[in-house]
């Protein structure tokens, strides 16, 4: 009985050693998965980040910045590889003929934001500054012309070019933001509440036919008005660089929390 018992404990110590040697092996950390993600940022100054600090110099004069909505995605995810080739004042030529050399087969996710600049949206902002209603008027309306005839053909010929370059990416079509909070338009100092009205109906154009875009080349868009609503010139936490009568390039762009809780949210949310 005594051996038997002294058999059983020892039959019982040797299953509980064994036991707990066995989580040093089964329960060790696995290494942490490497990204399969290769992102390529294209476009304007609302992609490069003009508007919200921190600039270098990585591409040239481009007005990059640490704070863009591309940069930000990146530093939060971690991607395998990334590139920007956003630059201030590019058009959609500008990023056919500029931008897409960063492109290719391995490439698995691209944003892009262009279209502003093809239309001349920043005289038409410095006109509206600058001159009285009537002359404002004028300019959007012609913008707005001149995006409705030409616009489509020369978004259809980027998006033709981004997926040339690079056919297995994901493409993700960022739009603009609407400008003012024409609720707040009565008490906030400026331009008047036409002005800020057609301005706003110009960028409700743009951002109509880039949407369109993305959806005939089976692009996804990423539509920053929703974010922005609330924040707009003229509300107390804007999130929009009003006039700067000092540096009229930083007007009517994303200032940092623009990029951080509007523009980078959005496209992470359409990115997938």
């Amino acid at each position: 009985m005594l051996r038997g018992i002294v058999r059983n404990r020892l039959v019982a110590g040797t299953v509980v050693i064994a036991t707990a040697a066995v989580p040093v092996v089964a329960f060790a950390a696995p290494a942490a998965a490497q990204s399969s993600v290769h992102y390529v940022a294209l476009g304007d100054s609302y992609a490069s980040g003009v508007g919200a600090g921190d600039y270098y110099s990585a591409n040239g004069n481009c007005d990059q910045s640490a704070n863009a909505y591309p940069a930000l995605w990146a530093a939060a995810n971690d991607p395998a590889s990334y590139v920007s080739e956003a630059c201030s004042g590019a058009t959609t030529g500008g990023v056919i003929s500029s931008q897409l050399s960063a492109l290719s087969s391995s490439t698995t996710l691209v944003s892009v934001t262009a279209g502003g600049n093809d239309v001349g949206f920043s005289s038409v902002m410095v006109t509206c500054v600058l001159l009285p209603t009537s002359f404002c008027a004028s300019a959007v309306n012609t913008a707005e012309a001149e995006a409705e005839a030409d616009l489509p053909g020369d978004l259809d010929t980027m998006l033709a070019d981004i997926a040339a370059d690079a056919p297995n990416a994901k493409v993700v079509v960022v739009g603009y933001p609407e400008f003012y909070d024409l609720a707040d338009s009565s008490g906030c100092i400026g331009l008047s509440t036409t002005d800020r009205t057609d301005l706003n109906q110009g960028a409700a154009v743009l951002d109509s036919l880039l949407q369109a875009a993305a959806q005939q080349h089976g692009d996804a868009f990423a539509d920053v008005r929703p974010a922005f609503a609330g924040h707009q010139i003229c509300d107390s936490a804007s999130y929009l660089n009003s006039v700067d009568w000092t540096d009229l390039g930083d007007s009517y762009h994303p200032n940092t929390a623009g990029q951080v809780d509007g523009y980078e949210p959005t496209f992470a949310a359409a990115a997938g």
